[in-house]
């Protein structure tokens, strides 16, 4: 059963709810209230939804605008919201370690508090986000048994089994006992390997036995016999073991009980448990401190921070009926998009019939060999072979002679032979990629290359090069695209580089629509919506929806599309618009265009 206070939103749209955050942070001013209607009532997997769609249809990134909109806690809580779980709580981690001082209390909290699979996804969020081992930076910032505990828990290595073995059962807590209270010092290791290695049914019962055994509670001795953080810390594992609810109903009544509120646990709190046991969280509440988590929050906050806080929490389990919710379901709709019918597209070469990739290795060497090198040779074996079949006869020169053929062509060949010889050799994404670094170095950007691959390339051609980019220059696209270019034109190439383009069939509503905003602007509107609603429609809807846009455009006002593209934009963006245009209504026409162009 779903213990969430959040659910998923039903008839969610992440691009309407991209566009409605969008004006929302509009002009002077934001308007708050919508941005946190919207944001607390998504769930998590649709707030990143929107995030990708803000990014499709503005080209910018949905959480920095957030940050540049929004102050203090509420931005905090806002922010922390949009990040997947793992992100945020490596955001916490990352926090916490930074700076002077260690955040010991956000340490433990965390890593006490998740499962393995959270610890693990946590772990590579963390990599992935900064590019930094987690264990490293904790063992870097703290000592001792705390240091080792943390280490521990941050494998992710808890058994998971609900067998228990009664032996062993009261084993461990005779090692327990003996580890501490009857022992002159204590053995730190002990603790640290049972505590930290078996499972929470298991050790339910360890200290139901040691409470039997020792005549006091785990706890009471914990306190006795360690000291410090890592005091803290074992005695925050205990309670998550004895009930996870119970421990975060405890923190977040400590975070707001007295003068001051303790907003980044609060926040941590609201925000990762808003999905998995906030109405455990509210019953435990209710239950020991007699008022509820709602009431607390609205008497301890203020202004939109509390809204926030309030539509997280849920519920009132102070008012009529409100105790115990039953909680509920959550339905998650499964939706195919239909297959897109395929244009029948011919190229000029094919796969070789009877290859032979050492055979072709041979000839190659022979022909770079001695003095002189015989091109015509070259050429004929590489331009007969499919793309692939290079990659085998890359792969069987290096095998039979141990050399690069891509070094060595490279010294044989010159000019533009060595261009065209060169590019066959590498796979098409890898030589799109190349062909984007190239346009991008040294002084000034060849936008016009930009422009021809972006606009051309389908979702799949999109993510390899994105993926063949990343490979060669360790770095991303869209960054560089990004720091390379500015205003509209770099939001048109942020968004195509994302390929995230639908893939749906035509729309007749929606490209009725579509076609009107289009018009509508064309007409006579701020010069900024229009680059965007431009932008919006062109780089996200699908080829077959597109191409049913312009028949509807040329209707509503006896102009072809592109007509209005070059009345009312200019320079990149402009040329942008066209290819995508273009490479819509047919892509051989729009490449044979090229070609006449370049040699005319």
């Amino acid at each position: 059963v779903y213990r969430g206070s959040v659910k998923d939103f039903p008839g969610f749209d992440a691009s309407q709810d991209a566009e409605a955050l969008y004006n929302a942070m509009k002009g002077l001013g934001s308007d708050k209230e919508a941005i946190l209607d919207l944001i607390t009532s998504r769930s998590n997997k649709q707030r990143v939804e929107i995030c990708q769609a803000y990014k499709s249809l503005y080209g910018k990134d949905l959480i920095a605008d957030l940050k540049y909109e929004l102050t203090g806690k509420f931005e905090r809580l806002i922010v922390s919201l949009m990040r997947p779980p793992p992100y945020s709580d490596a955001k916490e981690l990352k926090d916490a370690i930074a700076g002077i001082g260690t955040d010991e209390n956000c340490l433990i909290e965390i890593l006490a508090s998740r499962t393995n699979q959270e610890i693990h996804n946590l772990v590579a969020a963390y990599k992935d986000a900064y590019g930094r081992d987690l264990e490293a930076d904790v063992v870097g910032d703290t000592s001792g048994h705390f240091k080792k505990m943390l280490v521990v828990l941050l494998q992710g290595t808890r058994e998971e089994d609900n067998v228990v073995s009664e032996d062993l059962v009261e084993q461990d807590a005779k090692d327990l006992l003996e580890a501490g209270e009857l022992k002159w010092g204590t053995d730190e290791a002990q603790f640290i390997y049972i505590l930290g290695r078996r499972s929470k049914q298991h050790l339910r019962l360890v200290f139901d036995e040691y409470l039997k055994i020792s005549g006091k509670p785990i706890e009471r001795s914990i306190r006795g016999e360690l000291s410090g953080d890592f005091e803290k810390l074992m005695l925050a594992v205990v309670k998550c073991i004895r009930s996870t609810a119970e421990y975060f109903a405890e923190r977040l009544y400590k975070a707001m009980k007295g003068l001051g509120t303790r907003d980044n646990t609060l926040i941590r709190i609201m925000v990762s448990r808003s999905e998995i046991d906030m109405l455990d969280i509210r019953e435990v509440f209710r239950t020991k401190y007699e008022k509820s988590l709602y009431n607390m929050i609205k008497e301890d906050t203020s202004g939109e921070y509390k809204k926030a806080l309030l539509k997280l929490c849920g519920g009132d389990d102070d008012a009529a009926g409100e105790f115990f919710p039953e909680a509920a379901q959550v339905a998650y709709r499964m939706w195919e998009l239909s297959a897109v019918a395929k244009v029948e597209l011919r190229g000029t070469v094919r796969p070789a019939g009877s290859f032979n990739d050492d055979g072709d290795a041979q000839v190659l060497r022979k022909a770079m060999k001695g003095l002189g090198t015989d091109e015509g040779a070259i050429i004929e074996v590489l331009t007969q072979r499919s793309n692939a079949q290079r990659q085998q006869i890359l792969k069987a020169y290096k095998a039979h002679y141990g050399r690069d053929l891509m070094a060595d062509l490279k010294s044989e060949l010159s000019g533009s032979l060595a261009k065209l010889i060169l590019g066959l050799m590498l796979t098409p994404p890898q030589y799109d990629a190349k062909q984007l670094s190239k346009a991008m170095e040294g002084a000034g950007t060849d936008e016009s290359v930009l422009i021809e691959i972006m606009a051309t390339r389908n979702n799949q051609e999109i993510a390899a090069i994105n993926k063949a980019y990343q490979e060669a220059y360790n770095k991303r696209l869209e960054d560089d695209l990004s720091s390379d270019t500015s205003g509209h034109f770099k939001r048109i190439l942020v968004s195509l580089a994302l390929g995230n383009r639908d893939e749906g069939p035509e729309n007749l509503t929606q490209a009725h629509e579509d076609a009107k905003k289009l018009a509508d602007v064309s007409s006579n509107e701020s010069s900024d919506s229009l680059e965007t609603r431009f932008l919006t429609i062109l780089c996200t809807r699908s080829y077959p929806h597109l191409r049913r846009v312009f028949q509807e455009f040329i209707k509503m006002t006896n102009h072809d599309v592109e007509h209005a593209i070059r009345k009312r934009t200019s320079g990149d963006v402009r040329d942008a618009f066209l290819a995508i245009v273009r490479s819509v209504k047919n892509k051989p026409a729009f490449f044979a265009d090229k070609l006449y162009k370049s040699m005319k």
